[in-house]
Order: C-alpha cells, then sequence, then structure tokens
C-alpha cells in the first residue's frame, strides 16, 4: 500500500520514501500537494494506518506470550517466530536434520580429491533463517560469554577482519543457534552447557 501510494506521488513528480504516509513526512507533503491527490492519498493512509495499529497489537501480544525463562537476546517476537516456524523440535532427530531446515548450511564443490565450501544452500524455511540471522546478532551483544560467541569471537572482535568472514561467522553462529535449541527444547543440554545467561531463571 505504501509502495502504491508512493508510485502515484512518483507520477506527480514528487520524490519520496514508502514512510510518505507517516507523522512529519505526511505533513510536509500535504502543505505542497493539490487537493485532488491528497484525497487519494488519504484512502491508502486510512488502510496503512489500520494495518499499523493491527500489527503493532499483533507484536505486543506475541511478545507478552514468549517464556519469561529465555537466553539472553531472545526478544519475544523472535522467540515467537522461531517456535511457529520450527513447530514441534522433536520431529528433528539430529543436528544434521535441524541445520538443513534453517538453510544455513554451505554448499561444496567437489572434484577428484579436490573441494571448497560454497555459499548457503538456502533451502528450508527463509522466514526461520532470517529470525535466527538476527537472533545471531543479538547474541553477540547479549551473551559474550557463551561458548559459542566466545568461539567466534576472534573474528567477531577484530576490525581488520573484512565483512564476508563476519557474515560466515555470523552464520555459522545462527546454524549453532538453532542446533542449541534443539538440544535444549528436547532435553539433551541445559543452558549452562551453552553458557547461556538466561532471563527470568
Amino acid at each position: 500500500m505504501a509502495s502504491q501510494g508512493r508510485s502515484l506521488l512518483l507520477t506527480q513528480s514528487h520524490h519520496t520514501k514508502n514512510n510518505w504516509w507517516q507523522g512529519a513526512h505526511w505533513e510536509r507533503l500535504y502543505l505542497k500537494l493539490p487537493v485532488w491527490l491528497v484525497e487519494r492519498l488519504e484512502v491508502f493512509r486510512t488502510v496503512l494506518q489500520t494495518l499499523s495499529d493491527t500489527l503493532a497489537d499483533a507484536t505486543t501480544k506475541l511478545e507478552a506470550a514468549a517464556p519469561q525463562v529465555r537466553p539472553k537476546g531472545l526478544g519475544g517476537l523472535t522467540h515467537a517466530v522461531i517456535e511457529r516456524e520450527v513447530g514441534d523440535w522433536t520431529r528433528f532427530e539430529n543436528r544434521r536434520q535441524i541445520g538443513s531446515y534453517t538453510g544455513l548450511c554451505g554448499g561444496i564443490s567437489a572434484s577428484g580429491k579436490s573441494s571448497h565450501l560454497l555459499p548457503i544452500t538456502k533451502p528450508g524455511n527463509a522466514r526461520l533463517r532470517t529470525a535466527l540471522i538476527e537472533l545471531a546478532w543479538r547474541l553477540v551483544i547479549w551473551q559474550p560469554e557463551s561458548k559459542l560467541v566466545k568461539k567466534w569471537q576472534p573474528v567477531l572482535g577484530r576490525p581488520k577482519v573484512n565483512k564476508g568472514a563476519r557474515k560466515k561467522a555470523i552464520v555459522a553462529i545462527a546454524r549453532q543457534m538453532a542446533v542449541d535449541r534443539w538440544r535444549w527444547k528436547t532435553k539433551r543440554a541445559e543452558p549452562a552447557d551453552f553458557g547461556w545467561e538466561m532471563l527470568g531463571g
């Protein structure tokens, strides 16, 4: 809806972003737009505000429903996304299955005796993959003493390390975090085994 409104503005030579309908952005546009264009855009703004309010309410409810005991850095909304996308953790029999489901496994190119790693294959669940990557970045900040973050600190903690290496480290943390959560949720391990600092514990 925001993009449709922006496209309409562009047809009238008004260059703006998709947040054109919000607060001060709209106030500035309102003063310089013709009446007929304001009337059309108000239709978009009404729908956008309703959707925004509905999403905010749903997000608040999801965050409130998250368990109090969870790893620090794992927000209520991210917890809800991960749990809903995985569904039943017990359906995975080993770490390879959960790793494959996330789509965070690297490919391999092999010919004869030579082989090299390829970028992640990205099959599986894209929403889960996105949530895990976001979680990995937060873990670096909120779980600096965890075993997983300490393992990759030599890469993430060095300013001169190139962006590609940092991304690979984050992908590795995200993949391992999925495995660790699987181990925790299926009672194969406890938070202390990973060095997690827990909320509400």
